[in-house]
């Protein structure tokens, strides 16, 4: 594994998103219905304004049960509340030429498990641990069958 290889090589690029206006509600049939953890939220030219991750939904699902008297109440809070309430804003960011050496050391120091990938503001990709966990051990693979270092 080349770990000064740029994060482009190995970042996801069909990314679904979310503004910054949606509702809490769409933002948990998304979690619901994808195997992913993290949602970047981004304006109408895709400039990225946050991330949720899906442990912050279930921070925020545990605390609304314990703030609200039952259902209904609780399906008000879950309609009232929108992305921009629940993202961290600001998160931190790579850019696509970034190493992917760089990127494990971010995970690695910060606990993270996913990095926003954005050129000129725009988000163009997201790159996870499990991503780099993919290219480790398909780079493993191949350098046993080829002899090349990738």
């Amino acid at each position: 594994m080349n770990p000064e290889r740029p994060v482009r090589e190995i970042m996801t690029t069909s990314i679904i998103t979310v503004s910054p206006d949606t509702s809490v509600r769409e933002i948990q049939n998304l979690f619901q219905s994808h195997n992913f953890h993290h949602l970047p939220v981004v304006d109408s030219g895709s400039v990225l304004k946050g991330i949720i991750s899906k442990e912050d939904f279930f921070k925020l699902s545990y605390v609304i049960s314990l703030h609200t008297t039952g259902k209904t109440w609780s399906e008000k809070e879950y309609k009232a509340l929108k992305a921009a309430d629940i993202m961290t804003k600001f998160p931190l960011v790579l850019d696509p030429d970034d190493s992917i050496g760089l990127a494990a050391d971010i995970f690695l120091a910060n606990r993270f498990h996913s990095l926003p990938i954005v050129e000129e503001d725009r988000l163009i990709g997201i790159v996870t641990t499990h991503d780099l966990l993919l290219y480790s051990f398909n780079s493993s693979f191949i350098e046993k069958e080829t002899g090349e270092l990738i």
